[in-house]
């Protein structure tokens, strides 16, 4: 495990992906799961007392919005699970490895080359995925 968790933290990170990305499909999930996670490793910027999965998810300002909505609050599938265990045992997907946002532009609309003075890193289907510049958070690098 990169991080550590107890299986409500899982649980907690498990919904938080299906209401942020379930539309991503699971390739998309493990990614907003990435996210996540790189959010409890890094030590910088604004993330510097998110240590667990519920402070990450609770972070205010800067949480998830996920959290709002009526997809986090039904248990999580067996799959879901699995997913969640996946990031949290440290699988990374690109270009979600090091970043640290993501936001969805809209259909058909191009991401930002930066967004919160960060670079894009990518994206995936509607998720655009942005990390800071190497040696900014030596955790996730």
């Amino acid at each position: 495990m990169i991080i550590q968790a107890t299986s409500k933290d899982r649980d907690m990170l498990a919904r938080l992906m299906r209401a942020e990305a379930v539309g991503e499909g699971d390739l998309g999930m493990l990614m907003v799961g990435n996210v996540i996670v790189n959010r409890a490793i890094a030590n910088c910027l604004t993330f510097k007392n998110t240590r667990t999965i519920p402070e990450v998810a609770y972070q205010s300002p800067g949480g998830f919005s996920g959290v709002n909505s009526p997809l986090f609050y039904s248990n999580p599938t067996t799959m879901e699970q699995n997913l969640a265990d996946k990031v949290i045992r440290g699988q990374y997907f690109y270009p979600a490895t090091n970043a640290l946002w993501f936001y969805a532009p809209g259909t058909n609309q191009s991401c930002k080359s930066t967004w919160w003075d960060q670079d894009l890193s990518g994206k995936y289907k509607n998720h655009c995925f942005y990390q800071p510049a190497p040696g900014v958070c030596q955790e996730i690098h």
